[in-house]
């Protein structure tokens, strides 16, 4: 149980880190690379585990997606689940298909507040099977 001055999911807290997971997932899918770096904490504990890649850092998660390809990025959110507990901690999971794939993704984030807004410390991605288990 959490503590009892701890809130979950303060409804002007979900509201921010929805803002800001819908605005991720524009530039995601629009391949916006300088917005994507910059939702990500610029530090060398940021990790990405992505669906073919490990990625631990800003710098290397930069890397990866400057040489990433920028075609295909359409994706289509079918579930998005956001927690937040008090005020600057936050997680955002989702489900999504891709067109013409066959199969569904998952997508988790965990957001902390800084002073400069809301960033990704933490992702994760992954495929499931064709025809796998929802």
């Amino acid at each position: 149980m959490p503590p009892a001055m701890l809130q979950i999911n303060r409804a002007d807290v979900v509201a921010e880190v929805r803002d800001a997971f819908e605005r991720y997932e524009r530039a995601l899918t629009g391949n916006d690379v300088a917005a994507l770096d910059a939702f990500f904490w610029d530090s060398e504990f940021a990790l990405r585990y992505g669906a073919t890649e490990n990625l631990y850092g800003h710098q290397a998660i930069a890397a990866f997606r400057a040489a990433r390809p920028g075609v295909n990025l359409a994706r289509t959110v079918t579930r998005t689940e956001i927690t937040t507990f008090g005020t600057d901690f936050a997680t955002a999971n989702m489900e999504f298909e891709r067109p013409g794939v066959g199969h569904a993704g998952r997508q988790s984030q965990t957001w902390v507040r800084f002073p400069e807004g809301w960033r990704i410390v933490s992702a994760h991605v992954s495929l499931l099977p064709a025809g796998g288990a929802r």
